[in-house]
């Protein structure tokens, strides 16, 4: 991430941090909760309605991750300017467990999720990104 980002960022995330607390990764990631399977459905649908003329798929919006000592916070990235626009959540970090990191040519990826619970979120790192993301799986424990 540039440093304008990052500044901007940090800036957004400011007022939220509890004393003491501090910012240790700050990335661009995408996040994603829809499976492999939902969006190969959702392209042929798409195409099988206009005919075979478009197939349309989609794709996860870019997100700001920043993660302290004690939390994790989201917000959505604005595609055309550098600012964060809108805070989406913040997840304690105490409970929080991952898979384990799939490798792929372009980016890499692993699932978030609390300890015992079937639902996650799907965080993917772009390839420039791989510093920030053993950063956060080295805090996060690997579930099972």
């Amino acid at each position: 991430m540039n440093g304008k980002r990052r500044r901007l960022l940090l800036a957004a995330i400011d007022p939220m941090l509890e004393a003491g607390e501090q910012v240790e990764v700050a990335t661009i990631v995408n996040l994603s909760t829809v499976s492999v399977r939902r969006t190969a459905a959702f392209a042929a649908a798409s195409a099988l309605m206009s005919g075979g003329a478009m197939a349309v798929i989609p794709v996860p919006a870019p997100m700001y991750l920043a993660m302290t000592d004690r939390r994790i916070f989201v917000f959505r990235a604005n595609p055309t300017f550098a600012r964060p626009e809108e805070h989406l959540m913040t997840v304690p970090l105490a409970g929080l467990v991952r898979s384990e990191i799939k490798e792929r040519v372009l980016n890499s990826s692993f699932v978030v999720s609390s300890r015992g619970d079937e639902q996650g979120l799907k965080i993917i790192f772009p390839l420039a990104a791989r510093k920030d993301r053993n950063a956060i799986a080295a805090v996060l424990p690997l579930a099972g």
